[in-house]
């Protein structure tokens, strides 16, 4: 997997003072994207150890609460088993942190993969420039959906994040 960066400080990309991962790869091209420069798979950097150690580094401080993977798209078919992983470690490791994730897929689509569990908020569905909506929250359209995942996990229908 790929990554153009690691924001260590980040108040935009979910509640909280976060990380956020930006990864490489997304096969959505949403008109508009915000960060269209992430959607080359082979962009970026490779994500090896410093990279990783970097990242849980800047995950460790007690001021931060948490991470979010955005990109590009974290659920990309090629980043699918290095994103879980490395939530799979952020879960071990520090497990009072808080995991939101960014993906162009819809809820739908993904509600079936087994280490989705492990995520506390998903931002799911493609950026639609006419349905641009600078007034929601977390998300930049109205087709999109900010999902509190155990909840909805646990009740079998989509509760949203408030």
């Amino acid at each position: 997997m790929n990554y153009h960066d690691i924001t260590k400080q980040d108040m935009l990309n979910g509640d909280g003072l976060r990380v956020v991962l930006w990864v490489s790869g997304c096969n959505h091209h949403c008109k508009n994207c915000q960060n269209p420069i992430t959607w080359d798979k082979n962009g970026g950097l490779p994500f090896d150890e410093a990279a990783e150690k970097e990242l849980f580094e800047a995950l460790d401080k007690p001021f931060i609460d948490g991470i979010t993977f955005s990109g590009g798209d974290p659920l990309f078919p090629d980043n699918r088993s290095e994103v879980f992983r490395l939530i799979k470690k952020i879960r071990k490791l520090l497990p009072d942190k808080t995991i939101w994730l960014y993906t162009g897929y819809t809820w739908e689509q993904i509600k079936d993969l087994e280490d989705i569990k492990d995520i506390d908020v998903i931002c799911e569905g493609e950026f639609v420039e006419k349905l641009k909506d600078n007034n929601k929250h977390w998300v930049g359209s109205t087709n999109q959906r900010v999902i509190n995942v155990p909840e909805t996990l646990k009740t079998g229908k989509v509760v949203l994040h408030e």
